[in-house]
């Protein structure tokens, strides 16, 4: 038994292998090259875990990259921890290697499992990109082979991407939209330049060029295939998130008057946040106490709970404990405890979620007779041809090839159907989604081409 966990300490942790450094060279050389060819620096196949996740840029597998490059950072962090409390320990003891290393071994191979099947998404990426035979993937499945693909690819010049890094920079350029939207009086105006983040070694940009205008009294869809960043965009709009931007509501600045609009914007999220051993009552009147204004006296908060209540048919319900209340009216009730401070925008993200078509229907057109009142309300739901007469406009945001949220569409139902020429709005999701996630992948297409119809 010693023998065989010095063997797996040995394969695991043996860093002076003169062969395998060669051949770690040689790898690097071709990286270097490969990475040089798809218009990254060089100087990145040095740097453990970033040449991972460059590499998988250049495989059009950014989103893999992320994981490959930190099994590959925390194998390394495991192999010198083991180097570390390897110093001085008794090679013929049992119990050191036992108490020391088995933890290791363990986290270490559990994490190799990973890195493996992350290393063959990225290197298939990198055989589409250099639309070579898919055999050569027996050459990219091991250290002693790798280098062989990685030297070939990189330094024979008949072995060219078929497109670079730079290319998705170059893409995003072109569908690049300027201007803004026209501030209204009345109204919700959004204009969204960029929503950035620093993930993985530099900026990326969640969602880029966003220019609106909503009037009052308007109830609005927002659509958008898989990970074009719907939920991004609201938390930008209400201020949660703050992006490049300028949000005005009813001509006020959202962003640089935020205390003050605060108890102008309404937003529900997914979940449900409520104590379940509360009333409903008891609920509504702590959401008064934080959603209105300190000047609002208990009397006025009481009041306007039980308006609330009255709208959204909760009254009968007042005294009922939270946890006994039934899905469709836990709710409602989230949605009381926004509509508290009687906001002129009210957003929801996904409200009918777990409700059935009847349930669904009922939310959908007490939220209508909302947006008839003046409000502007902003929904988000996953079955929207069930409830899609209610609504008067639609937004469409899409991820492009640079896998930024870009606008694709916003105006009325008919035009959406027009402007796709779809039928139904789950067609339209279909027709901007990403083939990978079942769609028809058009997305920088309508992007484009509602630039052009934003521009005249």
């Amino acid at each position: 038994m010693n023998k065989i966990v010095q063997t797996l300490l040995l394969l695991e942790f043996e860093v002076s292998d003169f062969s395998l450094c060669a051949l770690m060279a040689l790898y690097l050389a071709g990286l270097w090259k490969l990475l040089v060819k798809s218009g990254l620096k060089g100087w990145w196949a040095l740097i453990p875990g970033a040449r991972d996740y460059q590499l998988a840029c250049c495989a059009g597998r950014e989103a893999e990259g992320r994981v490959y490059s930190v099994t590959g950072v925390a194998i390394l962090l495991l192999n010198l921890i083991a180097l570390y409390l390897n110093r001085g320990s008794d090679p013929e003891s049992i119990e050191p290697v036992y108490g020391q290393y088995l933890l290791i071994i363990i986290l270490n191979m559990t994490l190799s499992i990973i890195r493996f099947i992350y290393h063959v998404r990225v290197w298939s990426g990198m055989i589409e990109v250099y639309g070579v035979r898919k055999r050569w993937m027996l050459l990219c499945l091991t250290e002693y082979t790798i280098w062989i693909p990685a030297l070939v690819w990189g330094w024979v010049k008949k072995y060219q991407p078929e497109w670079k890094v730079e290319d998705i920079h170059a893409e995003m350029a072109r569908l690049a939209t300027s201007g803004s939207a026209t501030v209204m009086d009345e109204g919700l105006t959004v204009n969204l330049k960029e929503r950035t983040v620093r993930q993985f070694f530099q900026k990326r940009i969640l969602l880029r060029d966003i220019h609106m205008s909503i009037p009052l009294g308007h109830m609005v869809l927002l659509l958008g295939g898989s990970g074009s960043g719907k939920t991004t965009f609201l938390n930008a709009v209400n201020g949660y998130e703050k992006a490049d931007a300028e949000v005005m509501l009813n001509s006020e600045n959202l962003y640089t008057h935020y205390k003050k609009m605060q108890y102008e914007v309404g937003f529900v999220p997914q979940s449900e946040l409520m104590r379940s051993k509360d009333t409903v009552l008891n609920t509504l009147l702590d959401a008064a106490k934080l959603r209105l204004p300190r000047g609002v006296s208990a009397k006025q908060r009481r009041e306007r709970v039980d308006e609330v209540m009255d709208i959204f048919g909760l009254t009968r319900a007042k005294n009922h404990l939270v946890e006994k209340l039934s899905g469709g009216q836990k709710k409602r009730l989230s949605i009381c405890m926004e509509f508290i401070s009687n906001p002129s925008l009210f957003i929801l993200d996904e409200p009918d979620s777990g409700l059935d078509g009847v349930l669904a229907r009922e939310l959908f057109e007490q939220l209508r007779k909302i947006a008839d009142t003046g409000k502007i309300v902003i929904v988000i739901t996953h079955t929207p041809d069930r409830v899609v007469d209610l609504f008067d406009d639609v937004i469409v945001l899409a991820r492009d090839s640079a896998r930024t949220g870009r606008l694709a569409f916003y105006g009325s139902i008919d035009e959406a159907r027009k402007f796709f020429n779809q039928d139904s709005m789950e067609h339209i999701v279909k027709s901007v989604n990403t083939k990978a996630d079942g769609g028809d992948g058009l997305a920088d297409e309508f992007v484009l081409k509602f630039a052009e119809v934003q521009h005249g």
